[in-house]
């Protein structure tokens, strides 16, 4: 089993986070999309995996304020529209390219 990436920084601003998994290797993942993307129970059905999430309910200027770690395997966001309970796993974004399937953006 391979070990999965942890983040060696991890930046916001109003538009994006960014995770830096080396000197070579960061991900940018646009503000909308990972709040989108969110797979606590309020957002996503527990049992089938259904999204409960309505996108039109979510701004599309939706920002995140504040990171909390949570453990080594991941971070929460608290986001502008008030969610925050949410639990975005490295292993979930990493890699999580457009390439790959997944929500980010190699830079």
């Amino acid at each position: 089993m391979s070990q999965i990436p942890v983040p060696i920084e991890i930046h916001r601003d109003d538009h994006q986070i960014v995770l830096k998994w080396s000197a070579e290797h960061e991900t940018v993942f646009p503000a909308r999309d990972l709040r989108l993307a969110c797979q606590c129970a309020q957002c996503r059905d527990e049992m089938s995996g259904t999204v409960l999430l309505s996108p039109s309910s979510v701004p599309q200027d939706v920002r995140p304020v504040s990171i909390q770690l949570v453990g080594a395997y991941g971070f929460q966001v608290e986001w502008s529209d008030g969610h925050g309970t949410g639990i975005y796993t490295y292993e979930s974004l990493y890699p999580a390219t457009e390439e790959d399937g997944g929500l980010g953006t190699d830079l």
